[in-house]
């Protein structure tokens, strides 16, 4: 069903673009009709379309985006008329017009050293992360040189200890059996003496 909505915004919509973006959006919605300043602040849309392209539409155009703060939308539905066939903006006199393309271009230049700023200040925190890394590098660097070092002191003392060890288990073993000699020349002795006394002879 074709309908007409008569549309005032209010809020920051002059001499900030909002227009041309109302423009955009009705063509992209098959919406006819004009777009214009109104004194002494507001914007006024009067456009006509089926009801189902002029609801997404109206959704469309409460602009929350700097440099446009749509603050409140009247909205007065009437019958279509038939009068458009496209959608267009109204504009004013060349003076307005010019003055309105120049807030325009100063808005989208504050915009844009804004975004310069935030991406500087992120490249800052960028290097910021970068010297924190490689001072966490260089210390992983100096644990891991200290550990090393560790590693080569621990290998040099278990190599002494091994070789004290052994020095220790070869002397013991060597009296082990030097002992073990004594006592068995001692036996034999002691057996030679039985045998001597018993008068038995050795084979």
């Amino acid at each position: 069903m074709l309908k007409r909505a008569v549309i005032i915004a209010k809020g920051d919509v002059q001499r900030v673009g909002y227009r041309d973006v109302v423009e955009r959006v009705a063509r992209k919605n098959n919406i006819t009709g004009t777009v214009s300043n109104i004194e002494p602040y507001d914007v006024m849309i009067i456009c006509e379309g089926d009801m189902k392209y002029i609801e997404p539409f109206i959704n469309q155009i409460r602009i929350k985006k700097y440099p446009i703060e749509v603050e409140h939308l009247d909205i007065t539905f009437e019958d279509a008329t038939g009068e458009f066939t496209f959608f267009k903006i109204k504009r004013g006199d060349m003076t307005e017009e010019l003055g309105e393309r120049l807030d325009v271009a100063n808005s989208k230049l504050i915009e844009m050293i804004g975004k310069q700023d935030i991406m500087i200040d992120k490249q800052d925190i960028m290097i910021d992360k970068q010297d924190i890394m490689i001072d966490k590098q260089d210390i992983m660097i100096d644990k891991q040189d200290t550990m090393i070092d560790l590693q080569k002191e621990t290998i040099d003392t278990i190599k002494i200890e091994g070789e004290k060890t052994r020095e220790t288990i070869t002397t013991h073993i060597s009296q082990e059996v030097a002992d073990l000699r004594y006592e068995i020349e001692h036996v034999k002795l002691t057996l030679a003496k039985v045998v001597e006394k018993v008068g038995v002879s050795e084979q």
